[in-house]
């Protein structure tokens, strides 16, 4: 049975340090593709802690925060640059040394590109409201180690920059597309992250005087954050059409081409691919720049964490319908669409192998993406969507070893570097069969989400 192999997985893949349980590992695979996932990374865990608070196991998730909080402790001081607290570790892995175990964490010196994770510190606070909200232990969020956390974190979070938006800018692989893209600048699955971690810290701040003006910044910036991505990253045919028609190079308040994007840059692939109805928030947005990839984690968590609109979220969830195939194909879902290739692969991936044209992230199929398609499927009452992406997907997934991705236009292929035994690969599907399978999950795993904002567009 699929749920029975998900759960042997998961239950393998846990850590333990010091006889408590603080986290997973991201594979099981006895001939890894990569040497560190036998480690706990943050984003990786998340699903993962989303099954054992579904579940009503809550001591592991308590314990994998505080874990995450104190190895802040660990960075590494580069000579002339001290990085602030508020940045978490993408992964740590327990070892043993003269007969004691230790931690041991990574803030992105050992990855590749040596780029530090941006989305971590924003997984840990949601994670934080998760297990608050599950569990009922308030009290947790109040302790003065997680309320200084949470105020070091915001500190970093917030500083004051060059920039005029109130988007963050971030540099290529510091999120899950962790190699480069061509998704420096302001990538949607950060921005989407962004709004949950704000929404979460103004929620979870104690009260009182010390909090206000912190919180009074939180909202602002929220505020700010949800109207600029739901009207500069909207992308649909009314919008294209604003696009295709803009003048450039105008000047003043009253310019309509504000990011002065070009209609040259438009791709000649998305003449016809949106139809009346549908829409999606583009990959990123920037001066100059439209990036009109569809991005499938950052849509998914728009629609979760409240970012998209009513309106919006429906238009997301229209364009999946439409563009099955392109977007779903055999094994879901697909990250990137469409592939970079030939030159534009090159130029965008500096040539990476692994990211070649419809593999890994570069168009490349995830199971992973399951847990957020089938939570937004939810939250825009499209049970239909759910119940097709999920037919008899978990006896494929057992029968294939449960693989970190797939290749391939349609995700037919097993990937080429994929790992085995991928713990969130497994996770993601027990958590979708269990929002398909049991009312009393679903109800649990809508509460973990913010709720729905004004409709300011």
């Amino acid at each position: 049975m699929p749920y029975t192999s998900a759960e042997a997985l998961l239950e393998r893949s846990i850590l333990y340090y010091q006889g408590q349980a603080v986290g997973t590992s991201a594979a099981c695979d006895d001939r890894p593709a990569a040497a560190n996932y036998d480690e706990c990374f943050v984003r990786d865990f998340v699903p993962s802690a989303l099954v054992f608070m579904m579940r009503g196991d809550h001591a592991i998730v308590r314990n994998f925060l505080v874990t995450v909080m104190q190895l802040r402790s660990q960075q590494p001081v580069m000579p002339g640059h001290q990085r602030a607290l508020g940045l978490m570790p993408a992964s740590f892995r327990v070892v043993e040394e003269d007969g004691r175990e230790r931690l041991l964490a990574d803030f992105g010196e050992l990855a590749i590109g040596r780029v530090a994770p941006v989305d971590s510190a924003m997984w840990w606070m949601f994670l934080l409201r998760a297990y608050v909200r599950s569990s009922g232990d308030a009290a947790f969020a109040q302790q003065p180690d997680i309320q200084l956390c949470m105020r070091q974190t915001l500190e970093l979070y917030l500083k004051e920059s060059f920039e005029a938006a109130p988007t963050m800018l971030v540099p290529d692989a510091s999120f899950m597309i962790d190699r480069r893209m061509g998704v420096y600048g302001h990538p949607l699955e950060i921005q989407a992250l962004y709004y949950g971690m704000l929404h979460t810290a103004d929620e979870l701040l104690a009260a009182g005087e010390e909090h206000a003006r912190l919180r009074e910044t939180i909202r602002i910036r929220r505020d700010a954050l949800r109207s600029y991505v739901r009207i500069y990253y909207w992308m649909g045919r009314d919008r294209l059409n604003e696009i295709h028609r803009y003048h450039s190079e105008e000047f003043g308040l009253d310019a309509r081409n504000v990011l002065n994007v070009y209609p040259e840059t438009i791709p000649d692939w998305i003449d016809g691919w949106l139809q009346p109805g549908s829409g999606y928030l583009v990959g990123n947005v920037g001066p100059g720049r439209i990036d009109f990839r569809f991005f499938a984690q950052g849509n998914l968590l728009a629609i979760l964490f409240g970012l998209a609109t009513e309106e919006e979220a429906q238009g997301i969830m229209r364009l999946y319908q439409q563009h099955w195939e392109e977007l779903v194909g055999e094994m879901p879902l697909k990250i990137v669409f469409p592939a970079a290739q030939g030159s534009e692969w090159r130029y965008l991936t500096g040539s990476d192998p692994k990211n070649s044209p419809w593999s890994y992230h570069n168009g490349g199929n995830w199971p992973v993406l399951l847990w957020p398609f089938i939570g937004a499927a939810r939250r825009t009452g499209r049970g239909d969507l759910a119940e097709r992406v999920m037919f008899g997907l978990g006896e494929q997934l057992m029968k294939q070893k449960w693989p970190e991705y797939y290749d391939g236009r349609h995700g037919s292929l097993i990937g080429r570097r994929a790992n085995f035994q991928q713990v969130w690969s497994a996770a993601a599907w027990i958590i979708a069969h269990q929002l398909m399978e049991d009312p009393a999950s679903g109800a649990l795993f809508d509460t973990l989400w913010a709720e729905p904002e004004p409709q300011d567009k």
